[in-house]
């Protein structure tokens, strides 16, 4: 009797001090909301980080996506850019090398500016479908980012966007390559190219347009990439608060 007197009294006291502790949290809130508060507090914060996340992506993937079209989408993006300037395919480098041998170098040459001329034109075509898949990014796909290699962001831009942006930026080039007289000089090439095609094997390629647009797509994520790597690597590139809380941790 004793002993259960003992447990009673403690258990009134317990009571008694959580009720004035319920008492003073009620004089603000009602109880349900009290607990409300209790219990979602982690959760809130969790949301807060991982919505910064997300907004931190986004907004990495913006500033490269523009330093991309900035840089590529204009007159010599990419024939005066060494690392961007599109090859000539194999088949037409090798009968070209056996055209400038006898002084019809100057075609080769007109040809190979023209596919980086439809290639600049093409590119800036590409901003808004990008825009589309960085508003897509899930809270998951944030996190993987961030804790990912170097150009986690712009492998996630090219899986996702990939096929979207090819079937999106061909017709782009095809504009582009009939504008800047790729067909013509082709044409010419290939005229021209007859003696050494038969030396070389093979056809020369038709479907330049696919070349063209796939190069494009090549130097595009390779400049995504580069502004990619220098925000995580250079806090003066994080040119905003929000990078500067995601990618400083």
């Amino acid at each position: 009797m004793r002993q259960n007197t003992r447990s009673l009294a403690l258990t009134l006291v317990c009571c008694a001090g959580l009720a004035a502790s319920l008492n003073t949290s009620v004089a603000h809130a009602g109880i349900g909301d009290f607990f409300k508060s209790i219990f979602q507090q982690p959760a809130t914060e969790k949301l807060l980080a991982e919505g910064d996340a997300v907004a931190g992506i986004r907004e990495a993937l913006a500033k490269g996506t523009e330093t991309a079209v900035n840089t590529l989408g204009r007159t010599d993006g990419f024939w005066g850019n060494d690392a961007a300037r599109i090859p000539l395919p194999a088949r037409v480098q090798q009968v070209g090398d056996g055209m400038r041998k006898i002084g019809l170098g100057a075609t080769v040459d007109e040809f190979h500016l023209t596919l980086n001329r439809a290639a600049e034109q093409a590119v800036p075509e590409v901003a808004s479908i990008l825009g589309n898949a960085a508003r897509n990014i899930t809270v998951a796909d944030a996190v993987g980012i961030i804790k990912g290699p170097d150009d986690a962001a712009t492998r996630y831009f090219e899986t996702t966007a990939g096929e979207t942006l090819f079937a999106r930026i061909r017709p782009k080039v095809e504009e582009a390559t009939a504008k800047v007289g790729v067909t013509q000089q082709y044409k010419s090439l290939v005229n021209q190219a007859g003696p050494f095609m038969a030396l070389a094997g093979g056809e020369l390629p038709s479907d330049l347009d696919s070349y063209v647009t796939e190069q494009a797509m090549d130097a595009l994520f390779v400049q995504i990439a580069k502004q990619e790597k220098l925000i995580r690597d250079n806090p003066a590139a994080r040119t905003s608060e929000i990078l500067r809380e995601v990618f400083g941790k």
